[in-house]
Protein backbone atom coordinates (compact mmCIF):
# COMPACT_ATOMS: atom_id res chain seq x y z
CA UNK A 1 0.00 0.00 0.00
CA UNK A 2 1.28 3.40 -0.98
CA UNK A 3 1.28 6.30 1.36
CA UNK A 4 1.16 9.93 0.37
CA UNK A 5 2.58 12.71 2.37
CA UNK A 6 1.65 16.36 2.45
CA UNK A 7 4.91 17.43 0.80
CA UNK A 8 4.15 15.55 -2.43
CA UNK A 9 0.67 17.03 -2.53
CA UNK A 10 2.04 20.52 -1.89
CA UNK A 11 4.56 20.19 -4.73
CA UNK A 12 1.77 19.14 -7.06
CA UNK A 13 -0.39 22.13 -6.14
CA UNK A 14 2.52 24.56 -6.50
CA UNK A 15 3.28 23.15 -9.96
CA UNK A 16 -0.42 23.29 -10.88
CA UNK A 17 -0.74 26.91 -9.73
CA UNK A 18 2.47 27.86 -11.55
CA UNK A 19 1.01 26.52 -14.79
CA UNK A 20 -2.61 27.55 -14.23
CA UNK A 21 -2.07 31.26 -13.66
CA UNK A 22 -0.08 31.97 -16.88
CA UNK A 23 -2.48 29.86 -18.94
CA UNK A 24 -5.43 31.82 -17.56
CA UNK A 25 -3.72 35.15 -18.29
CA UNK A 26 -2.96 34.16 -21.89
CA UNK A 27 -6.51 32.80 -22.32
CA UNK A 28 -7.94 36.09 -21.06
CA UNK A 29 -5.79 38.07 -23.51
CA UNK A 30 -6.95 35.89 -26.42
CA UNK A 31 -10.58 36.23 -25.28
CA UNK A 32 -10.30 40.02 -25.16
CA UNK A 33 -8.70 39.97 -28.62
CA UNK A 34 -11.57 37.80 -29.87
CA UNK A 35 -13.98 40.38 -28.42
CA UNK A 36 -12.18 43.14 -30.36
CA UNK A 37 -12.25 41.07 -33.58
CA UNK A 38 -16.02 40.73 -33.26
CA UNK A 39 -16.36 44.47 -32.71
CA UNK A 40 -14.18 45.24 -35.75
CA UNK A 41 -16.48 43.06 -37.83
CA UNK A 42 -19.51 45.05 -36.65
CA UNK A 43 -20.84 42.38 -34.30
CA UNK A 44 -21.37 42.68 -30.55
CA UNK A 45 -18.16 42.00 -28.66
CA UNK A 46 -19.93 40.19 -25.84
CA UNK A 47 -20.88 37.48 -28.34
CA UNK A 48 -17.29 36.22 -28.14
CA UNK A 49 -17.84 34.91 -24.61
CA UNK A 50 -21.16 33.15 -25.14
CA UNK A 51 -20.69 29.49 -26.09
CA UNK A 52 -22.38 28.31 -29.31
CA UNK A 53 -23.53 31.86 -30.07
CA UNK A 54 -19.91 32.89 -30.71
CA UNK A 55 -19.73 30.24 -33.43
CA UNK A 56 -22.96 31.53 -34.97
CA UNK A 57 -21.57 35.06 -35.03
CA UNK A 58 -18.23 33.82 -36.40
CA UNK A 59 -20.11 32.09 -39.22
CA UNK A 60 -21.82 35.41 -39.98
CA UNK A 61 -18.47 37.24 -39.95
CA UNK A 62 -16.87 34.85 -42.44
CA UNK A 63 -20.02 34.52 -44.54
CA UNK A 64 -20.91 30.88 -44.08
CA UNK A 65 -24.40 29.44 -43.51
CA UNK A 66 -25.71 28.46 -40.11
CA UNK A 67 -25.87 24.74 -40.93
CA UNK A 68 -22.05 24.63 -40.74
CA UNK A 69 -22.54 24.22 -36.99
CA UNK A 70 -23.50 20.63 -37.77
CA UNK A 71 -20.11 20.14 -39.42
CA UNK A 72 -18.44 21.41 -36.25
CA UNK A 73 -20.36 18.93 -34.09
CA UNK A 74 -19.03 15.81 -35.78
CA UNK A 75 -15.51 14.86 -34.64
CA UNK A 76 -14.36 13.71 -38.06
CA UNK A 77 -15.14 17.03 -39.77
CA UNK A 78 -14.66 19.56 -36.96
CA UNK A 79 -10.84 19.96 -37.22
CA UNK A 80 -11.04 20.66 -40.95
CA UNK A 81 -13.98 23.06 -40.65
CA UNK A 82 -12.33 24.85 -37.71
CA UNK A 83 -9.15 25.39 -39.74
CA UNK A 84 -11.24 26.53 -42.70
CA UNK A 85 -13.12 29.02 -40.49
CA UNK A 86 -9.85 30.41 -39.16
CA UNK A 87 -8.61 30.77 -42.74
CA UNK A 88 -11.81 32.57 -43.74
CA UNK A 89 -11.46 34.82 -40.69
CA UNK A 90 -7.98 35.88 -41.73
CA UNK A 91 -9.20 36.37 -45.33
CA UNK A 92 -12.07 38.51 -44.02
CA UNK A 93 -9.45 40.82 -42.57
CA UNK A 94 -7.39 40.82 -45.78
CA UNK A 95 -4.64 38.47 -44.59
CA UNK A 96 -2.99 35.53 -46.33
CA UNK A 97 -2.58 31.87 -45.53
CA UNK A 98 0.61 32.65 -43.62
CA UNK A 99 -1.44 34.65 -41.13
CA UNK A 100 -3.84 31.70 -40.91
CA UNK A 101 -0.95 29.43 -39.94
CA UNK A 102 -0.02 31.95 -37.26
CA UNK A 103 -3.61 32.00 -35.97
CA UNK A 104 -3.58 28.21 -35.74
CA UNK A 105 -0.16 27.60 -34.19
CA UNK A 106 0.39 30.83 -32.22
CA UNK A 107 -3.10 32.05 -31.32
CA UNK A 108 -1.83 33.90 -28.26
CA UNK A 109 0.21 36.13 -30.62
CA UNK A 110 -1.87 36.38 -33.79
CA UNK A 111 -5.37 36.82 -32.34
CA UNK A 112 -4.23 39.88 -30.34
CA UNK A 113 -2.49 41.14 -33.50
CA UNK A 114 -5.75 40.82 -35.41
CA UNK A 115 -7.86 42.29 -32.61
CA UNK A 116 -5.65 45.15 -31.48
CA UNK A 117 -3.68 45.77 -34.68
CA UNK A 118 -4.50 48.03 -37.62
CA UNK A 119 -6.21 45.25 -39.56
CA UNK A 120 -9.58 46.25 -40.99
CA UNK A 121 -12.55 43.99 -41.62
CA UNK A 122 -13.12 43.99 -45.38
CA UNK A 123 -16.16 41.73 -45.49
CA UNK A 124 -17.04 38.07 -45.30
CA UNK A 125 -14.49 36.01 -47.21
CA UNK A 126 -16.82 33.07 -47.78
CA UNK A 127 -19.86 35.06 -48.91
CA UNK A 128 -19.05 34.88 -52.61
CA UNK A 129 -18.99 31.10 -52.52
CA UNK A 130 -22.24 30.91 -50.55
CA UNK A 131 -24.05 32.80 -53.31
CA UNK A 132 -22.33 30.74 -56.03
CA UNK A 133 -20.54 33.82 -57.31
CA UNK A 134 -17.33 32.84 -59.01
CA UNK A 135 -14.19 34.88 -59.21
CA UNK A 136 -13.68 36.35 -62.67
CA UNK A 137 -10.04 37.36 -63.20
CA UNK A 138 -10.90 39.34 -66.35
CA UNK A 139 -12.78 42.02 -64.36
CA UNK A 140 -10.53 45.05 -63.86
CA UNK A 141 -7.59 43.21 -65.38
CA UNK A 142 -4.59 45.28 -66.42
CA UNK A 143 -1.95 43.54 -68.47
CA UNK A 144 1.44 44.53 -67.04
CA UNK A 145 3.27 43.79 -70.32
CA UNK A 146 0.89 45.57 -72.70
CA UNK A 147 -0.51 48.67 -71.02
CA UNK A 148 -3.52 50.27 -72.69
CA UNK A 149 -2.67 52.95 -75.24
CA UNK A 150 -4.05 56.38 -74.57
Amino acid sequence: METYDAQQTGVFFVFFAAMFIPVMIVSLIVLIAYWKIFEKAGKPGWAAIVPIYNIIVLLEIVGKPLWWILLLIFPCTSPFIAIWLINLLSKSFGQSEGFTIGLIFLPFVFFPLLGFGNYQYIGPAGAGFARNDTYDPSINYKDPLNPPQA
